[in-house]
């Protein structure tokens, strides 16, 4: 299913939906295409996250616009319900590596 067929159906069906690890990443990979992107569930419900996004287009942004450009890409399954807590770090490769 689609980005897109998510959202129209998460729309359509907001109560009991939970995203799944595979299309949170699609949404985040379709504005960061070298996206490595790590979910861990904190309540058992996927819906309270934590998630570790590594990309290059992170370098020379600061913190809080590193974690807007994660909050645009999921933009849609945090309106829907789909997502509703997230705590996020977000590295460039770089600073992956170094640990």
């Amino acid at each position: 299913m689609s980005c897109e067929e998510e959202n129209e159906e998460g729309a359509k069906n907001q109560g009991g939906r939970v995203i799944t690890v595979e299309v949170l990443t699609d949404y985040i990979r379709k504005h960061m295409p070298d996206a490595v992107v790590t979910v861990t569930d904190r309540t058992g419900t996927m819906d309270h996250l934590k998630v570790l996004v590594v990309s290059s287009v992170f370098r020379d942004k600061t913190l809080l616009d590193r974690h807007r450009m994660i909050y645009q890409a999921l933009d849609a399954p945090l309106k829907d319900g789909r997502i509703h807590a997230l705590e996020l770090t977000a590295k460039t490769p770089a600073e992956q590596d170094a640990g």
